[in-house]
């Protein structure tokens, strides 16, 4: 077992590396900060001076150096726009995504398992069939899409909800529903394979044979080891939903991190962009560490062949 985890442990140190070097050599593709933070008057010798006090007159190599010993401590830089600490910037606008996306996944669970389980149970019947087509149109409407439809309808034509901003459940709705409106197609087939196979299985029949209610024996008995994929896919689909939020934060202007992140990029604030990926990184990688240990908790030979 400390093999196995210590594998996957090592396995997450390299990704969060590799994604710093990327993040940090794409961000510096978008252009040159100095062009924005200066006036377009301002004398070469001024922009030497800004360009070396921030230390952008250094090579790639170097810089990455200085920015990853920095990270280690924590540190990552006072933000160019905001002019104040990055990571401090980060995590103040953290809660609001992680709120997003737990509200996002709940409502993909609660839509997702019902329609899994009726599927299931109803085979190639009619609600076997809007269950599939549900799920299908999941797939084909993405969540910006989602989302827009959502604010012509319902904030626009029927004006029930607000169409943008931060506040209570009603601000929460909409935006939580395009966040996990893509995951429900995902969810409802994981959910049925398993219902299909859970059903077929003997002790099923011999509650039937016995006179068991039918009830019974779908939520009490299959649904319970149908739902363990799901459970343990569930750190996957939070971690996706966290790193695919910015969009949706975005349309509805949510003062989450994708947002934050966005907006630094268009205005070519490094530490910024760098504290939010790299954040966003190692919560994405520390959910998949965690559905992996689930994995080898569940099944011991996972973690003899892992």
């Amino acid at each position: 077992m400390v093999g196995f985890v210590g594998k996957r442990v090592l396995h997450g140190l390299v990704s969060i590396v590799g994604a710093s070097i990327l993040i940090f050599v794409i961000s510096r593709l978008s252009g040159d900060p100095i062009v924005l933070m200066l006036p377009v008057e301002a004398p070469p010798h001024v922009i030497e001076a800004m360009r070396r006090n921030l230390g952008l007159d250094l090579p790639l190599w170097r810089q990455y150096l200085i920015f990853a010993g920095h990270a280690l401590t924590g540190d990552f830089g006072m933000s160019y726009r905001w002019q104040t600490p990055a990571l401090d910037l980060v995590l103040d606008r953290l809660p609001a995504t992680i709120e997003l996306a737990v509200a996002g996944l709940v409502f993909s669970v609660c839509l997702a398992v019902p329609l899994g389980v009726l599927s299931a149970v109803h085979r190639g019947s009619w609600i076997d069939t809007v269950g599939k087509g549900f799920a299908m149109l999941g797939q084909a409407m993405p969540g910006f899409w989602v989302g827009l439809l959502l604010i012509l309808v319902f904030s626009i034509r029927l004006n029930w909800l607000p169409a943008f901003g931060h506040g209570g459940i009603s601000h929460l709705i909409m935006p939580a529903i395009a966040l996990g409106w893509y995951p429900v197609a995902a969810q409802t087939r994981i959910v049925r394979s398993a219902m299909l196979d859970v059903l077929e299985s003997d002790y099923i029949r011999m509650g039937r044979a016995l006179g068991a209610p039918e009830r019974v024996l779908v939520w009490k008995y299959a649904f319970r080891n149908a739902a363990v994929p799901l459970v343990t896919m569930l750190g996957v689909y939070f971690a996706s939903m966290l790193g695919g939020a910015f969009v949706i934060e975005v349309i509805f202007a949510w003062p989450g991190l994708g947002r934050t992140v966005v907006e630094a990029v268009f205005s070519r604030d490094f530490p910024v962009v760098q504290a939010g990926v790299l954040f966003t990184s190692i919560l994405f990688v520390t959910c998949n560490l965690l559905v992996d240990l689930s994995y080898g908790l569940i099944d011991p030979r996972i973690r003899r062949d892992g």
